[in-house]
């Protein structure tokens, strides 16, 4: 079993058991946004998190185990992506990555915004005019050292 194997696994006995994201992120203490990305791969879980997820989810300890390890991140294939919601967010940062850098080095400088000191929060917003979409992106800003 990989952590590709666990990803397809943990999907699978969500959906069967009809366990909401946010359920498994109040079993580890996250958030949903931090305890989804590591469901599919993308963050380490401790120990004792690992568990209460196999718990919930009737997970055999191989995958238990596979939860612990660092993984390697990045999910996605380098191609254009062709999901239709994954593909909206590249063609967001064609539209507007070059402006989003121009105001981040305007305000803060030469440097980036961490996605390691970072968070997420995705909460829907009632619209009269069809429910939005509320993503906040928060993450340190890391200046490029001169040596």
């Amino acid at each position: 079993m990989n952590r590709n194997d666990v990803t397809e696994l943990i999907i699978t006995r969500k959906l069967e058991k009809g366990i909401k994201w946010e359920t498994l992120a109040q079993a580890v203490g996250h958030s949903k946004e931090w305890t989804t990305a590591g469901c599919h791969g993308q963050m380490t879980f401790t120990k004792e998190e690992a568990e209460s997820i196999g718990k919930l989810l009737d997970l055999p300890q191989e995958a238990v185990v596979q939860l612990q390890i660092v993984p390697y991140k990045g999910s996605l294939p380098s191609a254009v992506p062709t999901d239709p919601l994954i593909y909206r967010f590249y063609e967001l940062i064609q539209v507007y990555g070059t402006s989003i850098k121009a105001l981040i080095h305007e305000e803060f400088g030469d440097g980036i915004m961490s996605a390691i000191d970072f968070s997420m929060d995705i909460q829907r917003q009632a619209d009269p005019k069809g429910d939005r979409v509320n993503i906040v992106l928060n993450g340190k800003f890391l200046p490029y050292k001169t040596y």
